[in-house]
């Protein structure tokens, strides 16, 4: 697969994006106080260096395969999580995170639309799928401990 400067350049910025998601949900599991929250994180560094390894195999010349279904986080029970004493924390960092995701979900709803062969956009709008659904379980998360 030969890609174009344009698509190179927009893939290196999706690479970039990747490990800075893959570096702060690192740091928040190191942070979290709840156990919830703390699992919650590690899981979604875990997803977000498999996108890091699909985006870095794309600028390869290599069209990873992905797998039909989402993220799989199990129970999204996130409730009573959050010790009172550390709820302005843990906010922050849910707050945080989920601009994130916003972010890197605007990233690839440009690169869809800028790649050229279509099995590369279907790479990338499954990345884009998993971005909001890790919205969607930090939303939840807040919602459940009164943040949102």
């Amino acid at each position: 697969m030969t890609l174009t400067q344009k698509e190179t350049m927009l893939l290196e910025d999706m690479k970039k994006q990747e490990k800075l998601c893959v570096d702060k949900y690192n740091k928040g599991a190191e942070c979290a106080v709840g156990p919830k929250l703390q699992t919650l994180f590690k899981q979604l560094s875990q997803n977000e260096s498999q996108h890091l390894n699909s985006i870095t195999q794309l600028i390869g010349g290599t069209v990873p395969s992905v797998s039909g279904g989402g993220t799989s986080f199990g129970s999204s029970d996130y409730k009573n999580d959050c010790p009172t004493a550390s709820k302005e924390q843990s906010q922050y960092l849910c707050s945080d995170a989920l601009a994130m995701e916003k972010h890197a979900s605007a990233v690839y709803n440009t690169g869809i639309f800028e790649m050229c062969q279509p099995e590369v956009r279907n790479v990338l709008n499954h990345i884009q799928k998993e971005e909001q659904e890790h919205g969607e379980h930090l939303f939840r998360y807040m919602s459940d401990n009164g943040m949102y």
